[in-house]
């Protein structure tokens, strides 16, 4: 077997990217987007198609309510073709504002059942400020599940399991970058910092019983992707997924459920979650970032489309 295929008896494997056509290749259980995905997907000639539908359909509708209707076109598209979920993102502009997140993923849901999927089959994703872990919390409550992105720390993972959370996307790459710029080490293997962060999590949810899924997200190199396997889920780009496939070396699972290794219990209430998060650089500037550039990415794309009326 190939790594790909290997990888895939440890861990269920998540394709990141809103290229649906490339998703058939690598058999993924699930998909997942982002603003910048779709963005990336809607410059190719064989997507036009979708963003001058959504357009050509909603001639009254606001910017914001054509890139909805996109999301779920292209969320569409890549139910036909997994056999699990896709995790559909909120506009990052929403972050800070609990009814406002509330009211976004009750609206995504409405659009995705009037179009014949079941809510289940769908995650809203969510960035992991205290706003979006609350909002997450109430639509979880209506049984919208929810995929919490943009994690870089402990805290935040805790509030979304203590919330109830479906499933959270810590991000391994961004903090590898992160510590790589201020150290100048490569790290590889299991000394990567964002790799280490991921098994710090899954180890804590598993030795206290939480419920909530952990997806390895952002990643750079496929030897980050080999360190979590065991992980709960990964989401993998597709060229990621193609050099796996590509290689035969074995793969050894890392992470198991049945080891989770020592870690003392915490509670995270907003002054504790607020004051954990500034006390750690790294996950303060890489939400704050990762924040700015979905909400970047949505107004290009607003741009596009107001470019087409």
């Amino acid at each position: 077997m190939n790594q790909l295929e290997q990888l895939k008896q440890y861990t269920k494997v998540v394709a990141d990217t809103g290229d649906f056509q490339s998703i058939q290749a690598y058999t993924p259980r699930d998909a997942t987007t982002n603003p910048s995905l779709i963005l990336k997907a809607v410059q190719k000639e064989e997507y036009r198609p979708l963003l001058e539908k959504a357009v050509r359909d909603n001639p009254n509708a606001s910017t914001g309510e054509v890139i909805d209707k996109l999301l779920i076109a292209f969320g569409g598209e890549i139910l036909k073709i997994v056999s699990g979920r896709v995790s559909t993102e909120i506009d990052a502009r929403l972050s800070f504002d609990v009814e406002a997140n509330v009211a976004k993923g009750r609206e995504l849901i409405d659009l995705y059942e009037n179009a014949g999927f079941d809510r289940e089959r769908v995650l809203i994703k969510i960035a992991s400020t205290w706003e979006g872990i609350k909002a997450a919390e109430i639509l979880e409550k209506e049984m919208i599940h929810c995929n919490l992105t943009l994690l870089f720390s402990l805290p935040q993972a805790i509030a979304c399991a203590e919330a109830g959370v479906q499933l959270i996307s810590p991000f391994v790459g961004r903090i590898y970058d992160w510590h790589k710029k201020q150290t100048g080490i490569d790290y590889q293997g299991a000394e990567d910092p964002g790799v280490q962060s991921v098994k710090r999590i899954y180890n804590y949810f598993r030795k206290f019983g939480y419920e909530t899924e952990v997806m390895g997200a952002s990643f750079r190199n496929t030897s980050q992707i080999l360190e979590l396997a065991g992980c709960d889920l990964l989401t993998i780009s597709p060229d990621l997924l193609q050099k796996l496939a590509d290689s035969n070396e074995p793969v050894e699972r890392k992470l198991s459920a049945d080891n989770p290794g020592p870690a003392a219990k915490m509670s995270v209430d907003e002054k504790t979650f607020r004051f954990m998060l500034n006390e750690d650089a790294m996950a303060t500037e890489k939400l704050a970032e990762g924040i700015r550039a979905f909400c970047a990415d949505s107004g290009k794309l607003k741009q596009i489309i107001s470019g087409m009326r």
